[in-house]
């Protein structure tokens, strides 16, 4: 709990050490807090289970969505399975978000189906990463399955530092097609346009009611900034609070800076849990927990 409202961070890296490209290994050291990859990795470079536990408690942390994500050009494999363990040590803490790249995984949806038969909360595409674009009718039967079964679809709609990245499909319009043609499904995107794309995620967070714009990456005191062009009020009832740990400082942090935005009580709780937990999928264990 985060001042007695339920706090959930949608977006989580947990990856093994071994995985990853240095550039990686490089980011969480410049953006996360000191010593933080020796306080949660071992020295094989495997994530500890109980260590992230206590962590994530320690900042209030009632549930935080593990990413994986298999772009081999760019950040590494980041395997699916690496993150069973941790959900398995706390699995009412600690949900797998699902990750496939149509470069890799044939046919797509049955490896998106064995992902979401292990309690995937979501499909996470990384088109920047990947080398895609999501409105690619071969992501179809994946976005098939995730109608059907009610789970979400998470898309990295932003810029990345990372070499090997492909800036120019993280637009968030390659996503009007998917939103048009799959009405049920919730789309939520993820670092909010971060770049230049800042208004079309908020228009289309706004006109649809399945578009969700989710806060990682961005620096709580700048949203006002991003999206100037918006009733910042209204805006923020489509927000969802992630944070890109282990890229940042202090998860609870984040959180506060956000509540500092002097949003209204349900507008509040809506960006650091509701929506969320209306949204992903496995998260019906924390409805009803202020009362608890």
């Amino acid at each position: 709990m985060l001042d007695d409202q339920t706090f959930v961070d949608a977006h989580v890296h947990v990856p093994h050490l071994d995985t990853l490209a240095p550039a990686w290994i490089e980011w969480a050291r410049e953006f996360g807090a000191d010593g933080i990859l020796k306080g949660v990795w071992d020295s094989t470079g495997a994530p500890v289970p109980a260590q992230l536990d206590h962590l994530f408690a320690a900042e209030g942390v009632d549930a935080a969505l593990l990413f994986c994500e298999y772009s081999p050009r760019a950040t590494g494999a980041q395997r699916f399975d690496d993150l069973l363990p941790l959900v398995d040590h706390n699995p009412e803490r600690f949900r797998p978000v699902a990750n496939v790249n149509p470069h890799l995984h044939f046919p797509i949806a049955r490896e998106l189906v064995r992902q979401l038969d292990h309690g995937a909360a979501a499909l996470k595409l990384h088109p920047v990463h990947g080398g895609f674009r999501c409105d690619d009718r071969e992501l179809y039967p994946a976005y098939q399955v995730l109608a059907e079964r009610e789970v979400p679809l998470v898309v990295h709609c932003g810029t990345s530092s990372f070499p090997g990245s492909r800036n120019e499909l993280a637009d968030p319009e390659y996503l009007l097609p998917v939103v048009r043609d799959f009405p049920t499904l919730n789309v939520v995107l993820a670092h909010g346009g971060r770049g230049w794309w800042y208004d079309t995620a908020a228009f289309m967070a706004l006109a649809n009611p399945t578009v969700w714009i989710e806060l990682s990456g961005l620096p709580p005191k700048r949203l006002p900034d991003y999206y100037s062009n918006f009733e910042l009020s209204r805006l923020a009832q489509k927000w969802i609070f992630g944070t890109d740990w282990p890229g940042v400082p202090g998860v609870a942090a984040n959180a506060a800076a956000v509540a500092g935005l002097g949003f209204d009580e349900r507008t509040q709780a809506g960006i650091l849990g509701g929506n969320a937990m209306a949204i992903y999928h496995g998260l019906d264990h924390l409805v009803g927990l202020e009362g608890r």
